[in-house]
C-alpha cells in the first residue's frame, strides 16, 4: 500500500461553483486531526484555539473549477476520512483540542444549514483504500460517484444518483405519507422550492417527523410468529456460523445463547441503541448487525433466513421507506441506507462501497450526469472492465469482508469521539 494516493474530483455537474474539503485522522502523524489544503496535496493540522468556534488557519477549499473538468489531489494516509463537496464553500470551525466542527444538517443555526453540499467516506490505511457513499445520515443535493482503478486494470463503480435523484425520491416520499399517514414528507428539507437534501428517518425529530410507534406492530408479529414453535437461522456471516433463533418463555428472543428484548421504532432506525447495543461479546455483535437488518427491511415475516436476499427487503409494511427509496433512487441501487446495509445474504453488494489493497487511481465523479447517461457508469470508468461484487470483495469470504467493515466503522467512530 503507497504512503500516499491520487484522487480525480471530476465535475459532472452544470456548476462551476463546487468545492471539495478533504477531513480525516494522519495515520502517519500520530493519529492527527487534519485537512487537505486548498492546492490539494499540502496537509494542515490545525492547533488548538482558545476559544470555540474559531476560523481554520488555513484556505482547505479546493475549487472542481469548471464542468466537465477534472482536478487532481493527493492524500497520506488518512482515517475516517470524508471528502466533502459543496455549492459554494463551506465553513469548517474549530473547538480547543482541537476538535474539528464539521458542517450539520440537524442544526438549524449551523453556518452551513442553507449549503448544499454532501460527502464520500473513506479511509486509506496499509492494508487498503476503503471507500463508500453514504446516505445513513442523509441524502445530499449533489449526487456523489465512486470509480476506483486496481492495479490489475480492473474498475470498481458505485453510480449514485441521476441529478434528478433527490426530487424523485422526495416526489416518492410524499406520496408514501399520503398512502400510509407517517411523517416520510417531512424529512425533505427545501430551500424555497428546491429539495435541498433529505434527512434519514432517524433523524425525523429535527425536522417535526414523529415515528413514533411505528415498528412496534410488526415486532409484535414478529414475536408472535418466533413464539409458536417457529425458528429462524441467523447467518452470522463470520466464525460463530448459523444460529438457531427462536423466542423463549420469558419474552426474549435467543439467537444461539444470546438474548434479545423487543426494539423499539428508534432502535430499528437507528440500530444503535435498546438490544442492538454492540458490547464485548463478539458473538452478539456479529449478530446484531443481521438481526436489525431484518426489522429494518422488514424480512422476518418473508424469510426465516437472515440475512436474506435482495427481492424480500422493503415488501411490506411497515419498512424503512427511507432506506427502499434510496436504493430505488441510485442508479445501481447501492448504497448504505442505514448503518448495516452491508449485510446481504449472496454477492449482491447494497453498500455503495469500493475498496482494494492494490489502488491507483480513486475518481470521486460529482453531479451525476455521465452515470445517468451511460446507465450507471460515472464516465470516467469502463462498465466492461468492472468485476462483480463477489470479486471485488477485499476478502474471500463475506464474514471477513464484515470484519473490514466493522474496523472502518470503528475508524468512524472514533473520529466523532476526537470532534
Amino acid at each position: 500500500m503507497p504512503n500516499s494516493l491520487e484522487i480525480v474530483l471530476k465535475n459532472d455537474s452544470d456548476s462551476a461553483n463546487l468545492f471539495a474539503y478533504v477531513t480525516g485522522i494522519a495515520i502517519q502523524h500520530s493519529g492527527k486531526r487534519c485537512l487537505i489544503k486548498s492546492n490539494g496535496k499540502d496537509v494542515y493540522f490545525p492547533k488548538s484555539p482558545s476559544k470555540i468556534l474559531s476560523p481554520l488557519g488555513e484556505d482547505c477549499a479546493i475549487a472542481l473549477g469548471a464542468p466537465g473538468g477534472a482536478t487532481n489531489i493527493t492524500i497520506p494516509q488518512i482515517a475516517g476520512g470524508r471528502i466533502w463537496i459543496s455549492e459554494g464553500p463551506l465553513t469548517f470551525l474549530l473547538n480547543p483540542g482541537p476538535a474539528l466542527v464539521e458542517p450539520s444538517v440537524l442544526n438549524p443555526s449551523d453556518p452551513n444549514a442553507k449549503v448544499s453540499f454532501g460527502f464520500c467516506e473513506f479511509t486509506l490505511d496499509p492494508g487498503q483504500l476503503y471507500a463508500n457513499i453514504s446516505y445513513v445520515d442523509f441524502v445530499p443535493r449533489i449526487p456523489i460517484a465512486l470509480t476506483l482503478k486496481e492495479r490489475s486494470g480492473k474498475v470498481q463503480t458505485v453510480s449514485g444518483m441521476a441529478p434528478d435523484g433527490i426530487d424523485r425520491m422526495a416526489d416518492d416520499l410524499v406520496e408514501q405519507a399520503k398512502k400510509d399517514n407517517k411523517p416520510w414528507d417531512k424529512l425533505v428539507v427545501r430551500d424555497d422550492d428546491r429539495v435541498l437534501r433529505i434527512l434519514n428517518a432517524t433523524h425525523g425529530g429535527a425536522v417535526g417527523a414523529n415515528f413514533s410507534g411505528y415498528y412496534e406492530p410488526y415486532v409484535e408479529e414478529v414475536w408472535k410468529k418466533y413464539s409458536k414453535g417457529s425458528n429462524f437461522k441467523l447467518d452470522t456471516q463470520a466464525g460463530q456460523g448459523v444460529l438457531d433463533a427462536h423466542v423463549n418463555s420469558k419474552g426474549d428472543l435467543v439467537i444461539g445463547k444470546e438474548a434479545f428484548q423487543k426494539p423499539s421504532t428508534a432502535d430499528i432506525f437507528g440500530c444503535n441503541s435498546g438490544p442492538f447495543t454492540t458490547g464485548s461479546s463478539p458473538v452478539r455483535n456479529a449478530i446484531i448487525p443481521r438481526l436489525a437488518s431484518g426489522f429494518v427491511r422488514s424480512t422476518y415475516l418473508v424469510t426465516d433466513e437472515q440475512p436474506s436476499t435482495p427481492d424480500t427487503f422493503y415488501t411490506q409494511d411497515p419498512t424503512n421507506h427511507y432506506a427502499r427509496l434510496v436504493h430505488q433512487h441510485n442508479i445501481d441501487k447501492k448504497g448504505y441506507a442505514y448503518a448495516y446495509d452491508d449485510c446481504v445474504k449472496g454477492p449482491e453488494d447494497q453498500s455503495g462501497k469500493v475498496n482494494a489493497g492494490d489502488p491507483t487511481v480513486f475518481t470521486v465523479t460529482v453531479g451525476g450526469k455521465s452515470a445517468a447517461a451511460n446507465d450507471g457508469a460515472p464516465a470516467t470508468a469502463k462498465p466492461e472492465e468492472a468485476p462483480s461484487a463477489a470479486t471485488t470483495s477485499a476478502a474471500p469470504g463475506n464474514g471477513d469482508k464484515r470484519d473490514s467493515l466493522k474496523g472502518k466503522l470503528l475508524q468512524g467512530l472514533k473520529q466523532k469521539l476526537l470532534r
